[in-house]
């Protein structure tokens, strides 16, 4: 919808430039966020209620809204939503702010519970919620079992492939990333988001509407650090392996562990440490 970036007036400072001048006003480019409210419910007039606002960056909205559902585990798979279409929300002029989902018909609606506030920001995926154990969804998908082997080799070879495709990065230096690899390093899918739970929800949501759920035999980069929600969303789709180029947290590794995922972190140049499941990671 052209609306992942604006422009703004900055004032450039440069203390080392050349001719003694430190300052000048110029344009530079911003990645944008904004508020997207996810409705969900049954069929019929009114049957939708504001079950989430996240702050993200626009752009795959739908998959986003797909993902989160997907990773809550409020919906099981493409054939548990009926539509999902952006509407116009309450804004003027339209800024396509809402995302409103019909779940199919015999498929449970999320129950409205004021300790359980799905608010979040760009920063973080759980804020709100009541308890670590409210979040600590069980996944459908057996990542324990999954038989992916990925060459330590291949691995290091991921973040300058993530970089290469970050066109919104390219534009703002201001975007989170998550891609999805097979395991001989091909990128299937990349999504770019001020939060990094949001570009991983994109992904997913994107498996969602292709029908390629559970993502088994394949691995999940993010841009940044990996964090317990992060590990609990690539669970739920079924990832067996999730790497990032920054470090994880405790409970992120406690996760990992209990399902059986391989986490590797401080994934830059040629090294890298594997926090959990290192079976998945071989080395010539």
């Amino acid at each position: 919808m052209g609306r992942a970036a604006d422009r703004r007036g900055v004032i450039r400072i440069d203390l080392d430039a050349a001719q003694g001048r430190t300052s000048v006003r110029r344009p530079d480019t911003i990645a944008a966020e904004e508020p997207l409210e996810i409705r969900v419910g049954a069929a019929g007039p009114g049957r939708r209620r504001p079950l989430a606002v996240t702050m993200r960056t626009p752009g795959d909205d739908l998959d986003l809204a797909l993902g989160f559902l997907l990773t809550e585990g409020l919906i099981r798979s493409t054939d548990d939503v009926q539509t999902a279409q952006l509407c116009a929300g309450a804004e003027t002029p339209n800024t396509y702010n809402v995302v409103d989902v019909v779940l199919a018909p015999g498929v449970p609606e999320p129950a409205t519970d004021p300790a359980r506030n799905f608010y979040t920001t760009s920063s973080c995926g759980v804020c709100g919620k009541a308890s670590i154990e409210a979040v600590r969804t069980r996944s459908l998908f057996p990542v324990r079992d999954d038989p992916l082997t990925v060459p330590a080799a291949v691995l290091a070879d991921l973040p300058d492939r993530l970089r290469a495709s970050q066109r919104g990065f390219e534009r703002t230096g201001g975007l989170h990333a998550a891609g999805l690899f097979t395991p001989d390093g091909k990128l299937i899918v990349l999504r770019e988001d001020v939060g990094r739970h949001n570009a991983v929800d994109k992904v997913i949501g994107w498996a969602v509407r292709e029908r390629r759920l559970p993502l088994a035999n394949h691995l999940l980069l993010v841009s940044g650090r990996a964090s317990f929600e992060l590990t609990q969303k690539a669970w739920m789709a079924g990832v067996p392996l999730l790497a990032a180029v920054s470090a994880p947290s405790t409970l992120a590794v406690d996760l990992a562990e209990e399902a059986g995922l391989t986490l590797v972190g401080f994934l830059r140049g040629r090294t890298m440490n594997v926090y959990a499941g290192p079976q998945r990671v071989t080395v010539d």
